[in-house]
Order: structure tokens, then sequence, then C-alpha cells
């Protein structure tokens, strides 16, 4: 299907292209019938392509400056991409489905490929968009084709291959916020059978928000790249793509606004001596830190393409190595008191994959494509969490008023040590600065897939296809954790405590009644008095009797302040580490050409996406193992359950598609029910992620895409996707049972529409005058809110009005100056919110990006 936000893409009718073979760069004022497209990996126009596809070209990147990724879902309404807490942690979901950020072991839903290689996590995913040619999002399940984790869609980003033309081009843009974007690429011939092209760019921009504690700016940008190419061509039938490309992020990212300020913000305030977060306001972008958020990563690697025609026949190799390392850290209390003094994380992945495939071209009715994928990754993952230098006389506040004033940290030192038989063991130690935990995870993922397709042309208008997967996937994981928190590894149950918590007991059961437990003189007479003597010794009865009752201690409102507790590591005698999935996806599609303009196709396919692992301090054994595990004498104090890995999960699709396509007009219609049984849910609880399956999730949608010429030169498309999504069965989220809700973050409905006008004047030079505008349903942001009652989360909603606009001067010449900007209506809202961390009542959350604007020259040759 076509894009509609920005441009669609038009090409004039051209010959099939080999297998893969990228189409020839579209110029934005070339309108005809035919692109060709590498979606089914086969060349064919997007007219006899039955998936819903959306491309996006290289002139629509430029009119509406789509830089990344990120940008791209204004373009296409059935995506939508969410930068998360770092530059390393993007989400991606097509048609409400979608995940894979905030955890390096959850592979992504959405498989994202450059140039046929799969990029398997976000870190790899969002630097600045190469010198692409065009952009194709494949929704629905193309587990079918595609080897590794495309249960819910595909992106694919083609870049232009090297010409045998000299050629190239050179931009410059410049914007508010200080912002200076270079780029440039130079392509041509090495030999008449060896083609090169070399291109870079660099992206810098100040922060658009403050901070005002450490008087800065942030979330700036600061990001650069290389990528280069070779082509061998040695004879007509062998064609041989090298491509080698590094890129680079140094920014300081993200920041979190307070959107609901709870009764720690008197705390964190007193702390930090002034303001600690700017209160009810995070579109102020004016926050307060301790010390900045870093972001450094670096991705590069290569790969080697090879395509041999052998006539009816064509073989196609990709093989390819890729490296990721990330160091970040964040403030990530968000707030001006010092609490967690350091989150940090070192990330290295190592990613070989190898794809072979053969593609007939008979001129039989019967053709077939049969391949087979290897992938093989390993990450070392390493990360700090530990106490800043005020979470001391935190927690103790925290205490206190959990509490009642009975308790706090000095006094619970003293107690614990003094009942334990060594009174100084725990002084200064609870909450102490530089505690916290020390984490290292390993992880090793092997699969394998086979995979083809056969279509039988019964007519020549009639086409039947039959697909198939075969995947084997395994996982072998360690994990090595360290916690040094002294108060987490404190047994609030243990016998020693017993008096302690008999003196609590009796004390509330005095105060109950409304003697002060503290007032000895008081006590005594309660004690004394005819009156309420049997009732003081009942006090007492009670007290011994539920001195070491688990479910009636009085210390056990302490466990929420118990944050990092002992870690138990695995592999050990109960858990061996290792995950080992096995499955068939399979497709059934027919295709049928009503006439020379109109296409209809009808599918039903299945998809996969093998386990997830939980690499990270939220990993906890099952309540299903917690029993082997006491009896194995593993148990840690503290030890809670939950989950070290997500089951598999399992999507299908019932698709009915209609192309049409003339010379001035577009039409494409999808109507599809989609679902996923056992999606992966990651969510933030405000101490940790809770990873579990939900029982299926499905959604009833209709996508449009539309466009029109009216009159030469003008161009008008409009895109829209209504979802009516639910959760048919979730009984074990992270807020209980939800089965039955709409899932959040899924707008009913998306759109977008656009125009751009050409004019060509006297001598050849051209005006270029392109708006496209944006817009999303308010929709419930998060499905709840851990420690809110009903109805919080479901009064925060976001809704999307963007307006994006360019006009260019092109000049026969080759150059072009323009202006544009982007969110010119200045929309905020919250891409996501999350309780802040260890601040009960508070929320935080993360807010869009403000308008921006500028200028670029473009110089190509």
């Amino acid at each position: 299907m076509l894009c509609a936000s920005a441009t669609p893409v038009f090409a004039f009718a051209q010959d099939a292209a080999p297998a893969d073979e990228t189409a020839v760069a579209v110029d934005d004022t070339d309108y005809g019938n035919d692109i060709i497209v590498t979606a089914s990996k086969r060349s064919q126009t997007l007219q006899d392509t039955p998936v819903a596809v959306s491309v996006t070209s290289a002139a629509q990147l430029e009119e509406s400056q789509i830089r990344d990724l990120i940008d791209l879902q204004t373009a296409v309404p059935s995506l939508r991409v969410s930068q998360l807490q770092s530059s390393a942690n993007t989400n991606f979901i097509i048609r409400g489905f979608g995940n894979g950020a905030n955890n390096a072991g959850i592979e992504p839903s959405v498989g994202v490929f450059i140039d046929g290689v799969y990029r398997s996590r976000s870190a790899a995913q969002i630097g600045d968009l190469p010198n692409v040619e065009r952009i194709e999002v494949l929704r629905g399940p193309q587990s079918t084709l595609f080897g590794k984790n495309a249960s819910a869609g595909v992106i694919s980003i083609v870049t232009q291959k090297p010409q045998y033309d000299f050629g190239g081009s050179a931009e410059v843009t410049y914007g508010n916020f200080n912002a200076i974007t270079v780029k440039g690429n130079v392509t041509g011939p090495i030999s008449e059978t060896v083609a090169f092209s070399i291109g870079g760019n660099y992206n810098r921009r100040d922060g658009y928000a403050q901070d005002l504690k450490l008087d800065t700016d942030v979330n700036d940008r600061n990001r650069w790249g290389v990528r280069g190419q070779l082509l061998f061509e040695p004879t007509d039938a062998l064609s041989i793509r090298l491509i080698g490309d590094y890129d680079k992020i140094d920014e300081n990212c993200c920041i979190a606004g307070n959107v609901i300020a709870g009764p720690t913000v008197a705390i964190t305030n007193a702390l930090a001596g002034g303001p600690s977060v700017d209160a009810n306001n995070p579109f102020s972008y004016d926050v307060y830190n301790n010390f900045l958020s870093s972001n450094e990563i670096e991705n590069y690697g290569g790969s080697a393409q090879i395509d041999y025609d052998l006539g009816n026949l064509a073989l196609t190799s990709i093989t390819a190595y890729r490296k990721v390392k990330a160091l970040t850290n964040q403030d990530s209390d968000f707030t001006g008191a010092d609490l967690i003094g350091e989150n940090s994380q070192d990330l290295g992945i190592d990613t070989f994959t190898q794809e072979l495939r053969v593609t007939s071209d008979f001129d039989g009715p019967i053709n077939f494509l049969l391949g087979g994928y290897y992938f093989n990754e390993k990450i070392d993952q390493e990360n700090d969490i530990r106490f800043g230098t005020q979470f001391r006389p935190y927690g103790d506040q925290l205490i206190r008023a959990a509490s009642g004033n009975a308790l706090n940290v000095a006094l619970l030192e003293g107690t614990f040590g003094a009942l334990e038989g060594a009174p100084t063991r725990y002084l200064g130690t609870f909450f102490r600065a530089g505690d916290g935990l020390d984490e290292a995870y390993r992880l090793k993922d092997e699969a394998f897939s086979i995979f083809g397709t056969v279509d039988f042309e019964v007519t020549d208008r009639l086409t039947l296809s039959l697909g198939g997967n075969y995947t084997k996937d395994r996982k072998n994981f360690s994990t090595n954790v360290i916690s040094s928190d002294v108060f987490s590894g404190v047994n609030l149950d243990a016998p020693q405590y017993a008096p302690f918590r008999n003196q609590l007991l009796l004390g509330g059961a005095l105060q109950q009644a409304g003697v002060n437990p503290n007032d000895p003189a008081a006590v005594g007479a309660f004690a004394t008095n005819p009156a309420t003597a049997p009732i003081f010794q009942q006090f007492l009865a009670f007290a011994a009797a539920n001195q070491n009752n688990p479910a009636a201690n009085p210390l056990g409102g302490l466990r929420a302040f118990q944050f990092l507790p002992p870690f138990l590591n695995l592999p050990n005698s109960v858990e061996d580490g290792k995950t080992s999935d096995s499955d068939f996806s399979y497709s059934v599609r027919a295709a049928y050409e009503v006439t020379d303009t109109v296409n209809v196709y009808a599918t039903y396919a299945t998809g996969f996406k093998a386990s997830s692992v939980n690499l990270s301090r939220d990993s906890r054994p099952l309540a299903s193992d917690l029993a082997a595990i006491t009896a194995a004498g593993l148990r840690t104090p503290n030890l809670a359950t939950g989950s070290r890995f997500a089951a598999p999960e399992e999507s299908t699709v019932y698709e009915f598609g209609l192309k049409g396509q003339w010379d001035v007009a577009a039409v494409n219609v999808a109507v599809f029910k989609q679902s996923i049984k056992g999606f992966q849910s990651n969510v933030f609880t405000g101490t940790g992620f809770a990873l579990a399956n939900a029982g299926k999730q499905s959604t009833f949608g209709i996508e449009f895409d539309g466009s029109v010429r009216p009159v030469e030169g003008l161009n008008l498309t409009l895109a829209a996707t209504y979802l009516d999504a639910k959760y048919d069965s979730f009984v074990n989220s992270a807020f209980g049972d939800i089965s039955g809700t709409t899932p959040a973050g899924i707008p009913a409905l998306s759109m977008s529409m656009g125009a751009t006008y050409t004019h060509e004047f006297a001598g050849g030079t051209k005006a270029i005058a392109h708006v496209d505008y944006a817009y999303e349903s308010p929709v419930q942001i998060v499905e709840g809110l851990s420690g809110f009652p009903a109805g919080v989360a479901e009064s925060l909603q976001r809704e999307v009005n963007s307006l994006n606009a360019s006009f260019t001067i092109r000049l026969t010449n080759g150059l072009d100056v323009g202006v544009w900007g982007r969110n010119l209506t200045n929309a905020q809202y919250l891409t996501t919110i999350f309780p802040a961390v260890a601040q009960a009542g508070s929320v935080s959350g993360y807010p869009s990006q403000p308008r921006t604007y500028g200028g670029t020259v473009r110089f190509k040759f």
C-alpha cells in the first residue's frame, strides 16, 4: 500500500529487476503507475505485491525532514515509534503490536532490516537514516519470509547502491536550537565492472530542555556516521555488493517531566534545597538533575550480498556481522535530590547472520522461492545502580511516614544489630551512598530457519501462494548480580526480631485503644485499671501469638523499601538458564487481478517470535520453581517470584486487501483481524519491570491509503488506520486481570494527510511546496499505574495533532534551497508515563519534542 503522510511514491513503469535489486531513485515530480518494491523478497511492482506495505521515498524524506525512524511514524499511520529513557531504547509498534525496548534480552516484535540485514536491537536502529532509496513498512506477521522476529511486522530500509555514472549530493541544514546537519555522498565508477559509493552525515543540536539545577540545556543531539559500498559486476550474471558502516551517538537523553506530584515531592524539595521537579508541568521542558544523563553508542558492521543469475533461477547470499556498544548512565529518579547516584549500563551486542535463497523465474504457472537463515548473537551486559548521597535521609523520611514516626533508620539499625548480638553491625549502613547492585548478564542466541514460498498462476489473473517457515531458536543465559544494599538483605520475619515485633504489635494495639505506647504512666494506668486490665492482657496475648506471624508482621510495610534484595543467580541446580523454541509459520494467499488497474488479495498468515529473556535486576524465578529452590537451599533473603523469560509469541492474521492505481489516482484498502497469543508485555512498576505473557491480544483494523493528482503538479494524499484492539485474555498482568480491556497506547484512529505542489517556471526552475498533518485520537497511555487508585491511569491520555511543512526552490544546476518546519502546531503530548522511581504517588512522563524549523541547502550533481 502507498504511504500517505508525505507524497506517495510513484515512478514510471519499469521492468522487474532481479531479486532484491533496488528500484531507480524516484524524482518527486515523476508520476507514473508503478514502483518496484522487494517486500516479498522478489522485485515486484507495488500494485502486484499482495502485502500491506507502505513505501516512503527519498524525496518524501527530504520534503518532510524525516531524519530517523522516530520521525517516520508521521508518514505511516499504522507505525508508532517511541524513544524511552535513552537513545538506545526505542520501541516500534505496528497495528498496535510491538515491544523490545528497556531490556536487551527482549527481542522486538517488529523486525528492522537495512539492505536485507537484520538489526536485532533498537540501539542498532535509531541512527540517522543513510542514503536511502526507500523505506518499506510491512504490516502484519511476516515470519514466513523473514528469519527472525517479525511477528508484528517489518521495517525494511533500502539504500541506494553504487552507480556507474559519477554523481552525488551535499546538504547543509540549520535550524532552531542551533541545529546543524551535514550530509553528503559520492558515487561513481572505479572500472567498467566496479562502482563505489561513500557517504557521511553529521547531526548536532543543542538541547531543547533546560536543567535548572545543572544550568545547562539537555536532550541534545550529537551523532555522525559514514557508510561505504563497493559493487562488483564482473559478468552480467554475477553481482557482489559490499557494505561497511560506522555511526556514533554521544548525546544527553532523555528527560522525563513530572506529570503528577505526589507526597514525596515535599521530601525531595527539602533535600534539594529548592524545587526538585517542575511539579505537574511536563511541558515546561524544565528539569532538575544531579548529573547529566549520557548516551555513548557505537554501531558498526559490514555485509556482503552476492547475486548470481542462472537464467530461470537466481541465487542470493547475504552475509553480515554487526557490533553494538552502548554506554549509558541516567539520573533515573528525575529529581534535584541525589537519590539515585548512578544507573549505568555497558552493553555489547555481536551479531552474525547468513541468508541463502534461490528464486525462480519460469514462464510456466509455478514459481518458487526457497531459502535458509542463520542467526548467532552474543550479548554482554553490565549494569550498576547505586544510592546517591541523599537516599539515606530520603529513606529515613519514607520509613517515618510509613510508620507514623514510630520507626526511623537509626532506630532500625540499632535494634536489629542489638537483637542479633552485634549492636554496631548495621550502624550507618541502611541506604548508604554508593551501595546498590553490580549486575552482569550474558546471553547467547542461536537460531536457524528454512523458508519458502510457491506461487501458482491458476489463470492469467488469479495467483495462489503458499509460504512456510520452520524456525529453531536456542538461548543460553547467565547472571552474576551482587547486592550491597544492606537493608534489602534484612529478613524482617527473622525469629531474633520477635521481641521488637512484639513491642510494635502491643504499641499498635494500645494506640488503637487511645493509649500512647510511649507514655509509661499511661500504659501503666491502662494495665492496672480494673476496667482495662483484661483488655491489656488480651493485647499482650495478641502480641505474643503474632510476633512470629508473617501475615501480621508490623515491619511488613518496610518491605516496600527493600529496593535491591539479594539476587538468585542462574544457572543453578533448579534453573538451567536455557530456552529452546521451534515453530512452523505459514501463509496462504490468493491474489486476483480484477482489471489492469485493480487487484484484490486475501491472506491468512501466522507469525512467531521466540522466547525473550529478562536480562535485568527484575529477573526472578517462576512461582512454580520456588519450592524446588527452597529444597535445594538456594533461597536468598526476600526472594520474590516473577519471570526469567517470557514464552514465545504466536500471531495470526486474516486480511483482505484491494489495490487500485490509475494515471492520476491510487486507492489501497486493507481489512484485517490480527491477534497474538502470548504477547510479551514488559511494564515498569516504579521500582522495576514486570515481564509477562498476555494470554491473547487481538485487533480488528481497517487501513486506507489514497492519493489523487487533480491538476498537473498537485498531489493530495490521505492515509488512515482504524484499530479496535483488546486483550482477549491477560490474567497475570502487572495490574491484575485486565482481560477484556483495550490495550493502552493504541489509538482508535490514526491518520495523515498531505499535499505537494510543484510548479515549473520558464527555464526549468521548480518551486515545491509540501504540507502534511498527522493525527492520533485520544488514547490511554498505559494500562495502569502501580500504587495508584483506579481511574488515575485512565485519566492520562495522549492525543496527537502534528503539522509539518516545507518549501523548496529547485534550480536547474542541481541546487535546492528550502525552508521547513516540523510540529508547527507545537503539539504537546506524553509519549509514555510511568510511576516515578521510588516515589510513591508521583508520575513521570516523556514529553513530545517541541516545534523545530530551519533552512536547507542541497546540491546534487
